[in-house]
């Protein structure tokens, strides 16, 4: 009897003592432990800049961040102290459901619950990969890609990690789920990309705050940036004298020991650029790192300068900026070199016509003749011309009928969202001229597979066709009429091809439009390109169903 009265007061004495603790880092510096490379209890001396970042008190908290610099361990602490001393529900969300949610839960929640006695103790149930027990207490671990998993979850904490590999057009469902809490809190976290997208989107709208420091020689706080704060040693990457870059007060000129940030880093402060801001949004570079040395950095910009993929990473992953490299997006001058010296009310009916359908709140249409110049071969978009006959918008798919039989459209290509049904609806009335189009992952290349749940639908890959469809403005293979309009450029200069590299070390690459741009007529672009080979019954269409 007197045990289980031991144990009572001290469950009770417990949780007096985990009320009282009201900022997420005292929560994390008492019950957080860590593995290699920094074992132990919870510390803010190797990440002094997540020391403010975990206190804040803003209803939205954005860290547009280099990569390896403790983001998601601050979003981690701030999702346990909501768990365990709020008592509150809270909403992890990556990229993808597999392998993001599922690697995130072994690797870092199971992680942290096996090194840490009081967390092993808070939570009652965590066989679920996607739904974690507290008590009374919920934490969900979802991915961005799957719109079911994001509904019917109310949370008063939503964090949403590496938010520029996210589904987009999901991040506001996702948001929902806060609403109608009384308490209600956003954490976003990710590596940059391209500017005005994703978490730069947001951060451009915050406080947009600068982690600075005292320089140990001046006394002035300066930040580290980069070109300003590094001597570079060296003429490349596997130049030896590489290691002999260091930092340096820009102010005084002072050289800054990497092994002394433990000392002069520890005291610095976040400074805002825009106070007043109800959005607090905070920003570190590779610089800070305590464990990275300089000669990494140096080496990363070396290679920069001769690879563009290098140099989208040297800005993304080390500067934590976004970044366009050269030749990712068309310009005005470019399209304007394809402007021909018809008009697009000057058409006839020969010739192989096809149209590109894209959806939104308007319909966005392109209609193309195409000529062959008597080339022949599989893979007929490789060597027909474009004519764009026309551009347009509309308000009702039922207006799409007239285009098909006034310029005698040979094959029609539909964006199959948001309105399948109509879509559907449309393919119907032209049985054997229309298919809807899909992105999803998994098909290569420029194949065209059929879908093996309708027959109407296809699956193309997005980067490769946009390759093609708007490769065409710089290889000239695409003619515009004289009264193209300017809406009709922007949209087509909008999408950015961001260059990245696969698991394997392979080159690849992903467009992704800036959050106020429209790509529109972008994408139905690509839809008439899509369409050549279904006009022609030559190329590269396969069947997967056989």
């Amino acid at each position: 009897m007197n045990q289980l009265k031991t144990l009572l007061v001290q469950r009770i004495q417990s949780g007096l003592s985990r009320k009282s603790i009201t900022e997420p880092s005292r929560w994390a510096s008492k019950y957080r432990y860590m593995g290699h490379p920094y074992p132990g209890l919870w510390t803010f001396k190797h990440h002094p800049w997540l020391k403010e970042m975990h206190d804040a008190e803003a209803p939205m908290l954005i860290g547009q961040k280099a990569a390896q610099m403790g983001f998601t361990e601050w979003a981690l602490n701030v999702a346990f102290h909501y768990l365990d001393v709020k008592r509150m529900d809270v909403l992890y969300v990556l990229p993808n459901t597999r392998p993001d949610a599922a690697d995130f839960s072994s690797g870092r929640f199971d992680k942290a619950l096996e090194l840490s006695e009081h967390l092993k103790e808070l939570f009652s149930d965590v066989q679920n990969v996607g739904h974690k027990r507290a008590g009374s207490t919920n934490l969900y671990i979802r991915g961005s890609n799957a719109r079911s998993g994001l509904k019917s979850i109310p949370v008063s904490l939503l964090i949403l990690d590496e938010l520029d590999e996210m589904t987009q057009e999901h991040i506001p469902l996702a948001a929902e789920r806060l609403m109608g809490q009384i308490e209600r809190r956003q954490l976003m976290l990710s590596t940059p990309t391209i500017p005005d997208y994703g978490i730069n989107f947001y951060y451009n709208s915050s406080t947009q705050e600068h982690f600075n420091f005292k320089c140990p020689s001046c006394s002035r706080f300066i930040e580290l940036r980069f070109p300003d704060n590094v001597q570079i040693v060296g003429d490349d990457e596997t130049d030896p004298r590489i290691n002999e870059s260091y930092l340096y007060c820009n102010l005084c000129k002072a050289k800054l020991v990497h092994e002394d940030k433990i000392n002069y880093l520890g005291d610095g402060i976040h400074v805002p650029t825009y106070k007043g801001r109800s959005q607090r949004g905070f920003h570190i570079n590779q610089l800070y790192s305590m464990h990275l040395p300089i000669s990494v950095f140096v080496e990363a910009y070396f290679k920069s300068l001769k690879d563009p993929f290098a140099e989208q990473e040297l800005h993304n992953s080390k500067l934590g900026l976004p970044h366009i490299v050269a030749g990712a997006r068309l310009t005005e001058e470019i399209i304007n070199h394809c402007i021909g010296t018809y008009r697009k009310i000057d058409f006839n009916r020969n010739g192989i016509v096809t149209m590109g359908v894209d959806v939104g709140k308007k319909i966005h249409i392109e209609i193309d003749r195409w000529r062959l110049n008597g080339s022949s071969g599989h893979d007929i978009n490789s060597y027909a011309h474009c004519q764009v006959i026309n551009h347009l918008e509309l308000d009702q798919f039922e207006e799409l009928d007239a285009l098909m039989f006034d310029f005698a459209v040979n094959f029609c290509v539909i964006d199959s969202q948001p309105e399948r049904r109509k879509a559907l609806e449309f393919a119907n009335r032209f049985p054997g001229r229309v298919k809807l189009c899909r992105y999803p992952v998994g098909v290569n290349g420029r194949n065209i597979s059929v879908s093996t749940e309708e027959e109407a639908i296809i699956n193309v890959d997005r980067t490769s066709w946009l390759d093609m469809s708007l490769g065409r403005f710089k290889n000239g293979t695409i003619t515009l009429p004289i009264d193209t309009g300017l809406d009709y450029k922007q949209q087509i200069m909008a999408q950015v091809r961001i260059p990245k590299k696969d698991a394997n070390g392979n080159p690849i690459a992903r467009y992704e439009t800036p959050g106020n741009r429209f790509d529109h007529y972008g994408h139905a672009r690509n839809y008439a390109e899509i369409a050549l080979p279904f006009a022609t019954g030559i190329g590269i269409v396969t069947d997967f169903r056989e």
